[in-house]
């Protein structure tokens, strides 16, 4: 540190974001996302991005999650997915998803399989249907909540033996006959 020669002093180190690019293996090149073609990785979850200058009449199936940034009316259906109204997002139609999220506008009913959120700044007119519902505070909400129970079937339960069994065959032999105590 004394009597180094100028080659030889420490360089500064970046900090923040910056920092944990650099590390022990400097000069190495760093992967941050996985490549297309790494079999290892697990899928990445798809999306599909309606934008705010798209205007959409008509029906809407969606096979992956759904962002409704753009104007849409008809109905929208994606059973197994996420469906967000973004900020921009104004839609005249009924809705039907595994969850929703609702931050820009709605006008008709919606029907959530597990989940509705209902953001500060939304707008939200119509009937919902869903196990359960979250709306913030400054949401405009008008219209019904009707909450749906998920059951799953439950097994067939076997009967117990109870300790009180013995006791009716007593009261069993007693009314045949046995020990009337009127006798």
């Amino acid at each position: 540190m004394w009597n180094r020669r100028k080659e030889e002093e420490p360089t500064a180190r970046p900090t923040g974001a910056a920092a944990s690019t650099v590390g022990g293996n400097e000069g190495m090149p760093m992967q941050t996302t996985p490549s297309r073609f790494d079999h290892d990785a697990p899928p990445a979850p798809r999306t599909a991005t309606i934008g705010k200058g798209v205007s959409i009449t008509g029906q809407i199936w969606s096979k992956e999650d759904l962002i409704i940034d753009g104007e849409v009316d008809g109905t929208i259906e994606a059973a197994d997915h996420k469906v967000t109204i973004g900020p921009n997002g104004k839609v005249k139609a009924t809705i039907k998803s595994k969850d929703i999220v609702v931050i820009g506008a709605v006008q008709g009913n919606v029907e959530a399989a597990e989940k509705i959120d209902i953001k500060k700044d939304a707008r939200l007119f119509g009937d919902i249907k869903t196990a359960r519902i979250s709306i913030e505070d400054g949401a405009i909400f008008k219209g019904s909540i009707d909450i749906i129970r998920n059951e799953t079937p439950k097994p067939a339960a076997k009967p117990q033996p109870t300790a009180a069994a013995p006791a009716t065959q007593q009261t069993l032999a007693a009314s045949a006959g046995g020990s009337d105590p009127k006798r």
